[in-house]
């Protein structure tokens, strides 16, 4: 697998203050990678060294095995950018937009004619190319902004923050479409929204006050959580004393949970000890017992939480109580 991007010991610093702290890591041809973190935690500041915008205090960026600060308009050419709120000239049609766009990279009239058309087709805004960019959705916007990014056909796409601030079904097609596009690319998306990880990512960083702090697929990190492997349980409210008193008493249930509690129903998790397989016991033992149950899952882990446990620490701030974790989930 061919490494387009590959960063060594990068560092940024703003009189005392550091940025990014000493970050090393490499994006292979066709990884979706999440680059997440707390807000000021240096996301957007790598992504604007990578693309050339900011030069580094120290250490190295190349991508495709060029060094961002002595190729600067080789790499220009091989990244697609699109910067937190997809700032774009609102006067402007989309149609006009790409052609701006192409004619600053000096695309050639064939390069420009094939870009578009490949823009326009992923991104489905024909409907939308001779309208004024401020008159159209924010859905729409994003789409715009997305494709004035993949115009040049680029290696590497750097997204920052690219569905915030979009509804339900306008991140779904987004996304839907980022995945489409990732196919021989690297694409880099800079967010703070978790669920985006989880949706379009096949490998997520996390950073925390200019730190790289962990580095893996989200199924994995997922499985660092204190939730991975709990059991769930839905079951009327009447069933819902003898079932914790059932689920304190097995082996490898660390601790019952009520997540949910309505006049009728009752959902239960049992957190595993270690994060070990309970699930059998657990069924097992209810169906002993003749206790009713309506539903029982298996959580994969919760990113929300080893994203905290990864950040709190480094960010210096206070970790949440047992019972304030219970009100999150509740």
């Amino acid at each position: 697998m061919t490494t387009l991007l590959d960063i060594k010991g990068l560092t940024k610093t703003y009189g005392p203050i550091t940025a990014v702290d000493d970050v090393s890591f490499s994006v292979d041809q066709g990884e979706v990678l999440g680059f997440i973190g707390p807000n000021g935690s240096g996301k957007s500041t790598t992504m604007k060294i990578v693309t050339g915008f900011l030069s580094p205090t120290s250490g190295a960026v190349e991508v495709d095995g060029l060094d961002v600060t002595r190729h600067p308009l080789e790499i220009k050419r091989k990244i697609g950018y699109l910067p937190e709120g997809a700032p774009l000239y609102g006067d402007m049609t989309p149609m006009a937009l790409m052609k701006f766009v192409c004619k600053v990279r000096r695309l050639s009239a064939e390069q420009t004619r094939r870009g578009m058309d490949y823009a326009i087709e992923k991104l489905h805004i024909e409907n939308v190319l001779y309208q004024p960019i401020e008159t159209l959705s924010k859905g729409y916007k994003r789409r715009v902004g997305l494709a004035q990014a993949i115009v040049h056909e680029p290696d590497l796409l750097i997204l920052d923050e690219p569905t915030d601030g979009l509804d339900p079904n306008q991140k779904h097609e987004v996304r839907e479409l980022l995945k489409e596009m990732a196919g021989k690319k690297v694409v880099i998306i800079s967010t703070h929204i978790l669920e985006e990880v989880e949706a379009v990512c096949s490998r997520a960083i996390v950073i925390a006050k200019g730190r790289l702090v962990a580095d893996q697929d989200p199924l994995s990190l997922q499985a660092r959580s204190r939730f991975h492997n709990a059991v769930g349980l839905r079951l009327p409210v009447d069933q819902a004393e003898a079932c914790v008193g059932l689920l304190q008493s097995l082996n490898g249930v660390q601790q019952v949970r009520t997540s949910t509690r309505t006049a009728s129903m009752v959902e239960l998790l049992a957190v595993a000890i270690d994060g070990s397989e309970i699930l059998e016991t657990v069924h097992s033992a209810i169906d002993e017992k003749g206790i009713r149950v309506d539903e029982i899952f298996v959580e994969r882990g919760r990113l929300e939480d080893v994203f905290r446990d990864l950040t709190f620490e480094v960010e210096g701030l206070k970790q949440s109580t047992d019972d304030d974790l219970e009100a999150d989930h509740a």
